[in-house]
């Protein structure tokens, strides 16, 4: 899988003025600060615009411009350089923001965008599924995190609570 030309594509879209900003999150994104793991798809959050004349937000845009360059849909994933690739919208506040304050990167030479680690793992945490937990955990005990960053992110998101209950559960012997 050739995640270099996923993202020549992707930026291409965003030159084009297909998408005004994206910025890549889930576990691909963690990898950028933590050891690779196994994962199925890229998740790219963009912000989807309304058609003009519409309210509505549609992804289709993104899926025409993609397939006519050779991209081919399979279920909700668009499949790039026989990459699944999920477009997902922000889900909230906590999404908006990570996407906003995505840091830039390079892969193979290529400038991307990517949650910053304190996002990915307060998304983690207010997600708080189990894969989403251990990725929490991963990104305390390698010290990727800014703790100062992350408790900001926490206090404006409404998640303290949530970081105390995980403290307890996890953190305290």
């Amino acid at each position: 899988m050739d995640l270099k030309t996923v993202l020549l594509e992707i930026n291409a879209m965003e030159a084009d003025g297909i998408v005004d900003r994206y910025a890549i999150g889930g576990a691909v994104g963690a990898t950028f600060y933590l050891e690779p793991v196994a994962t199925l798809d890229v998740d790219i959050f963009i912000s989807f615009q309304a058609q003009p004349g519409s309210l509505l937000i549609s992804p289709e845009p993104v899926f025409k411009y993609l397939t006519e360059r050779g991209a081919r849909i399979e279920g909700e994933y668009l499949i790039i350089a026989d990459w699944p690739v999920q477009f997902l919208p922000p889900t909230g506040p906590l999404v908006e923001e990570a996407l906003g304050e995505a840091v830039e990167v390079e892969v193979e030479e290529i400038k991307t965008r990517v949650f910053t680690a304190e996002h990915l793992a307060a998304i983690a945490l207010q997600t708080g599924r189990p894969k989403d937990k251990a990725r929490l955990l991963q990104f305390i005990e390698s010290g990727a995190l800014s703790a100062e960053r992350f408790q900001n992110i926490l206090e404006r998101h409404a998640l303290a609570g949530s970081w105390r209950k995980f403290e307890q559960q996890f953190l305290e012997l």
